[in-house]
């Protein structure tokens, strides 16, 4: 379904925003952070700032009351505590981290930034491919900073893979291979939800209207009304990759063979192949969410050699060349990139810098995905861009 702005929104994402005042800020000064959505991914954000730059949780935002007092006792008791996010921006804040589900990430980033605040915005940036043109403007027509929660962008082995890419070092790449397998069948012992701290209604949002559910709580991102399923979850990422590496981000087809073979409780599909394709290369994935074997990663796969990349590393595999010479590139990874990612946003806040994930690479990553959900949704293929009816 799609999330509807409301008519402050749409007033604030055409740029008729509210004057909000901004420190000056040197490069040793704490940042005042506000937390929205206090929950698992937040919680890894947290622990990667921790390592990356100076800062102190002034304020937290989440509609559960355990996960709200939580922030606040890692705050040192300093956080204040909000059910309702637009309180939150009221407070003296530089900057906000939004890891709320993905429908409410539009609504929350547009009004930080009419609050004045700079912002780091989990992935998907958006929930709808309506709502990217909606984000973009906001950013653009600011003078705000907003990093997208792609991680890679700040990796460093990822840097390295994409300069021998462009570089010319694989030849021809027509292909592009991506894959992420997780188990969710080891993620059932969930602590139950205490409904009398919850404000149900409230993590609805714009949302229709429903019963509360303990699985739509907790795997969210399943559920159409407020996530994509692995396409917007997973697949954003790699397919983040794609386009920086091929520079290359318009897809024109786009087709999926996709069953929900284990959960069929969910929306979802948790079985997928898809593929993308784009002028010069296509780009495939497959995935499966009762498999955790081999993870995720990417195979750029070209006519003088193939690199295979995840988080762990990368290899270049060289075409003509013995076993026992390949990989003849080889770098492992031994830092989460999503400390450095973190430490850029912080920078960027400071020197008012472009981030290494600016809004437009989220909203095309996040499209990317969301076209091939419309292709589950129509029969199993699309082209793009859609023609007119």
């Amino acid at each position: 379904m799609q999330h509807q702005l409301d008519r402050r929104g749409f007033l604030i994402a055409g740029g008729l925003t509210a004057l909000a005042s901004t420190r000056v800020l040197g490069a040793n000064d704490t940042l005042r952070v506000g937390v929205i959505g206090a929950g698992g991914r937040m919680n890894d954000l947290l622990n990667a700032a921790d390592k990356a730059g100076n800062f102190q949780i002034a304020a937290v935002s989440d509609v559960y009351a355990p996960r709200r007092d939580a922030i606040k006792q890692r705050s040192n008791g300093i956080a204040t505590t909000h059910v309702d996010y637009r309180e939150l921006l009221e407070q003296p804040l530089d900057v906000v981290v939004i890891a709320s589900p993905d429908h409410w990430h539009v609504r929350m980033a547009v009004d930080a930034i009419a609050a004045g605040k700079d912002v780091y915005l989990e992935k998907p940036v958006t929930h709808t491919i309506e709502e990217g043109a909606t984000l973009t403007h906001t950013v653009r027509s600011s003078k705000k900073i907003l990093q997208c929660g792609m991680q890679q962008r700040s990796w460093s082995h990822f840097h390295d893979a994409v300069e021998l890419i462009q570089g010319g070092s694989l030849g021809r790449v027509p292909q592009v291979r991506t894959y992420w397998w997780q188990n969710y069948l080891g993620w059932r012992n969930r602590k139950p939800v205490d409904v009398q701290e919850l404000d149900w209604k409230r993590w609805l949002g714009g949302a229709p209207d429903q019963p509360f559910s303990e699985e739509k709580f907790y795997v969210w991102r399943w559920y159409w009304n407020f996530g994509g399923g692995a396409m917007t979850d997973l697949f954003t990422h790699w397919i983040d990759v794609a386009h920086w590496a091929m520079k290359s981000d318009q897809p024109t087809h786009a087709q999926i063979l996709a069953d929900k073979a284990i959960f069929t409780q969910w929306d979802c599909p948790d079985t997928i192949q898809a593929a993308v394709r784009y002028p010069g290369f296509d780009v495939v994935y497959e995935g499966m969410m009762a498999s955790s074997i081999d993870d995720g990663g990417l195979e750029f796969r070209g006519t003088e050699a193939t690199l295979k990349i995840n988080r762990g590393g990368f290899a270049v595999y060289r075409e003509g060349v013995s076993g026992r010479e390949n990989p003849v590139v080889k770098a492992d990874s031994f830092r989460d990139g999503t400390i450095d990612h973190m430490q850029n946003f912080f920078d960027c806040v400071k020197s008012r810098k472009e981030p290494n994930a600016p809004v437009e690479t989220g909203v095309v990553a996040a499209r990317a995905g969301q076209i091939v959900n419309l292709a589950y949704q129509r029969s199993g293929q699309i082209t793009w861009p859609q023609k007119p009816s």
